[in-house]
């Protein structure tokens, strides 16, 4: 069955389970765990019909964030001295869906995406911008959202 938001999902599907994707990263804002878990179902929710329920669900989520990494994205040099022209955070996170309905379409798998931002920004203010870490999760989300049920 297709439905308008390119979803593929069998009619007789109608839960879904997302367990707590833990931070499993030394870095990495403190919000991170529960801001990526609830932006998870709050995009299955808005997108899909299917019912959010606490453990096994039809479709089941858990999985972990394994990487969030911020270094120089490019570097120039200033007065001879090279320096970040711009830094670039990436994040990771290990997912391991399971479609009780339907064995073949389940997976494990590492999802990543990346933002690049000014060399005037740091860890510690792109970590207090909620903002900007959500930019970059939410590209992971649609991911994740399009592997799972969107069959791309």
């Amino acid at each position: 069955m297709y439905s308008f938001s390119g979803t593929n999902i069998d009619p007789a599907v109608r839960t879904i389970s997302i367990a707590t994707i833990q931070n499993n990263t030394p870095q990495g804002p403190a919000y991170l765990t529960q801001r990526f878990t609830e932006d998870l179902k709050d995009y299955f929710q808005q997108n899909t019909n299917l019912q959010i329920v606490p453990r096994d669900g039809d479709l089941q989520f858990d999985g972990n964030i394994v990487a969030f990494d911020f270094a120089p994205a490019s570097i120039q040099q200033v007065d001879g001295v090279d320096q970040a022209g711009s830094n670039r955070l990436t994040i990771q996170v290990r997912i391991r869906f399971t479609n009780t309905k339907d064995d073949k379409q389940s997976f494990e798998q590492v999802f990543q995406n990346f933002d690049d931002f000014p060399a005037s920004r740091n860890i510690a203010t792109i970590n207090s911008d909620p903002n900007a870490v959500r930019t970059t999760t939410t590209k992971i989300i649609t991911d994740i959202f399009n592997k799972s049920v969107a069959n791309w």
